[in-house]
C-alpha cells in the first residue's frame, strides 16, 4: 500500500490500483502510478485507427453498456459458509452440469454456483430467439458446455454449432464467410494477443453480429476495453451450461419487458387425481397468501373447470388468445382475462365440445411466451392427454407439478413423465411430486415412501384424503383456505405455494385498539 505525505482524515489510506491488481506484472497493464484518467492500454498500438475500434462489433445503434460483471473468483476461505441448497428436506434447485468431467467445479464455487442459481431462479428465464450462433472454443472442455448449452430447453430455437480452433479460428473461418447472429469466440491468449485478434474479427463481421468472448483473465480494465470495441459480453472460466444461455439470452431481451413470469405447469399423473383443483387453489395461494400477481391458465379446452372454481364465466379466454396469437398484446390480453382479486387474473377456457380445439404447438409456444409477460408467476392447469403441444408446455415450463395417487397407475405415468422431463431438462431442477388423496377408506394404497423411492423424488406435500372441503369449495366456488382456512389441505397448499415461490408470506400489521374501535363505527 503506498504511503502518503499529506494526512486527511478521511483518507483511510486504501489504494484500490495495489490492494486489486492481479499478482505478477503483464506486459499490456499499466504502471502502477497511472491514475484512473490514464489509458492502460496506451501503450499497445491498436491494429486499426482508433476512431474506428469502439464501433467494430456494434449493432447500427449502439447498445447500452452492460452492468460490470461480477468477479468470478473463487471466494477467500474466511467467508461464511453456504449451506448448500441441496441440504433442505424438499430440494429447491438441483440443477447439475451435464458434462460434470468436462468441467469439474471446486466445492466452494459449487456453493457460489446454486446459491446464485437459487436467486436467480425467483423469475422465470427468457428463450433464447430463433438465431444462428457459431461458436469457436480452444478448449474440448468448453465445446462440451457449448454442446450441452445448445440441447438447452432455452436454447431449441436457436441454431448452435461449436467448433475447435477458438478466436484465431474464427478470423481465418470468416474471410470468405458470412458471420452468423452471435459469435461465440474463446481465447486463451494474453490480452494484446486476443485485442489484435478480435480487431482482425471486426474487420469480417457483418453489421449487427454480437460477439461474445470467453477469456481466462478476470479483469476489470481488460472488460472494459472489450466493451468499448463494441464486444457484447465478457465470460470468463464458465463453469457450466447455464452461464453460457444465461449470457446469450440477456443480449436478446426485451428492454421494454420489466420481467419474464416463472411459468409452473401442474400435471395429473392420470384423470381424477385433482391437478386442477390443486392448480387453482395454488394460483388463489400465490395471490392471496403471498401476495404475488399471478395468472392462471386453464388449458383444458373442452373440460376446464377454472371458471366454475372461481365463480366467472367470462365472455373471452384462452381460446380467443390461440386463435389469433400475433394479435395478442398487452392491452388485448387484459381484455380476455377477467380479475378474481387484486393480484390474480383468470384465462378461463370455454368447457364446450362446440369445436375439435385444433391448434398448432406453435400457438400455445406463442401466448404460454406472451403471457409471461403480463404477472411474475404464470400457473397453466394441463390436461391429462398428450400431444405436441403439451410435451412442449411440460419441457418450456419453469417448474412442473406431476399430481398423483398412491396407485399403481399413476405410478407408472408419473414415472413416465418424470424420466421425461429429467431427460429433456438435464440444466433444470427436478419435477416436485404431490401425492393427492392419501388415505381413502378401504382402498389398497403404495406407501409414500416407495412411491417416492421409485420416482426417486421426495414428495413435496402430501394431502390427506378430504373429500368435504374440497366438496364444499367447489360446489360454491370457492377456494379451499375460503371454506376450510384451517384444514390441512389449506395448510398444505400454502406451504407448497411458498416453496415454489421461494417467497415468504408479508407480515401482517399489528392493529391497535383505537383503529379497531374506529372500523366498528
Amino acid at each position: 500500500m503506498a504511503p502518503r505525505d499529506d494526512h486527511d482524515p478521511f483518507d483511510l489510506g486504501f489504494e484500490a490500483d495495489d490492494d486489486f491488481a492481479a499478482p505478477g506484472a503483464e506486459s499490456w497493464r499499466a504502471a502502477p502510478t497511472a491514475r484512473l484518467n490514464d489509458d492502460p492500454f496506451a501503450d499497445f498500438p491498436p491494429v486499426r485507427p482508433r476512431e474506428t475500434v469502439s464501433a467494430s462489433f456494434a449493432d447500427p445503434p449502439p447498445p447500452a453498456a452492460p452492468p460490470t460483471p461480477r468477479p468470478t473468483a473463487p471466494p477467500a476461505p474466511a467467508a461464511a459458509p453456504v449451506a448448500p441448497v441441496a441440504a433442505q428436506p424438499v430440494p429447491v434447485e438441483a440443477a447439475a452440469p451435464v458434462a460434470p468431467a468436462a468441467h469439474p467445479v471446486g466445492t466452494t464455487q459449487a456453493l457460489v454456483q446454486e446459491v446464485i442459481a437459487a436467486a436467480d431462479a425467483d423469475m422465470g428465464e427468457a428463450a433464447v430467439p430463433r438465431i444462428t450462433i457459431h461458436a469457436f472454443c480452444s478448449r474440448p472442455e468448453t465445446v462440451a458446455l457449448v454442446e450441452a448449452a445448445a440441447a438447452d430447453r432455452r436454447m431449441l430455437r436457436a441454431s448452435t454449432s461449436a467448433r475447435p480452433g477458438g478466436l484465431e479460428a474464427a478470423v481465418d473461418y470468416y474471410q470468405n464467410q458470412s458471420t452468423p447472429s452471435l459469435v461465440l469466440v474463446e481465447s486463451l491468449d494474453a490480452a494484446p494477443r486476443m485485442l489484435a485478434l478480435l480487431d482482425g474479427l471486426a474487420q469480417v463481421c457483418d453489421p449487427g453480429t454480437k460477439v461474445v468472448v470467453i477469456g481466462q483473465t478476470n479483469d476489470i480494465a481488460l472488460y472494459r476495453e472489450l466493451m468499448r470495441r463494441g464486444v457484447s459480453e465478457y465470460i470468463t472460466q464458465p463453469q457450466g451450461p447455464l452461464q453460457i444461455i444465461r449470457a446469450v439470452s440477456g443480449l436478446y431481451a426485451d428492454p421494454s419487458a420489466p420481467f419474464v413470469g416463472r411459468q409452473i405447469a401442474f400435471v395429473g399423473a392420470k384423470g381424477g387425481v385433482g391437478s386442477s383443483t390443486l392448480a387453482h387453489n395454488f394460483a388463489w395461494s400465490m395471490a392471496e397468501r403471498v401476495q404475488a400477481a399471478t395468472v392462471m391458465v386453464d388449458l383444458d379446452l373442452p373440460f376446464g373447470t377454472a371458471g366454475l372454481d372461481f365463480n366467472q364465466d367470462p365472455l373471452q379466454g384462452v381460446l380467443d388468445a390461440l386463435s389469433q396469437p400475433d394479435r395478442l398484446d398487452p392491452v388485448l390480453m387484459d381484455r380476455m382475462m377477467v380479475r378474481c382479486g387484486d393480484r390474480l387474473s383468470l384465462f378461463a377456457a370455454p368447457g364446450t365440445l362446440d369445436q375439435d380445439y385444433e391448434i398448432p404447438a406453435d400457438a400455445f409456444e406463442e401466448v404460454t411466451q406472451k403471457i409471461r409477460g403480463a404477472a411474475p408467476f404464470v400457473v397453466l392447469d394441463l390436461p391429462h392427454s398428450w400431444s405436441a403441444w403439451t410435451r412442449q408446455v411440460l419441457i418450456a415450463s419453469d417448474d412442473l407439478v406431476v399430481v398423483a395417487t398412491p396407485d399403481l397407475a399413476s405410478l407408472r405415468n408419473a414415472k413416465n413423465i418424470v424420466d421425461l422431463v429429467r431427460q429433456a431438462r438435464p440444466n433444470d431442477a427436478p419435477p416436485r411430486l404431490v401425492l393427492n388423496q392419501v388415505g381413502v377408506p378401504g382402498r389398497p394404497e403404495i406407501p409414500v415412501k416407495d412411491f417416492g423411492e421409485a420416482l426417486g423424488l421426495t414428495p413435496s406435500l402430501v394431502l390427506p384424503f378430504d373429500p368435504k372441503p374440497f366438496g364444499q369449495a367447489a360446489n360454491n366456488g370457492q377456494m379451499v383456505a375460503e371454506v376450510a382456512p384451517k384444514s390441512k389441505a389449506a395448510e398444505g397448499i400454502d406451504h407448497l405455494a411458498r416453496l415454489i415461490s421461494r417467497r415468504e408470506p408479508p407480515t401482517p400489521q399489528k392493529t391497535s385498539v383505537l383503529s379497531s374501535l374506529f372500523k366498528k363505527k
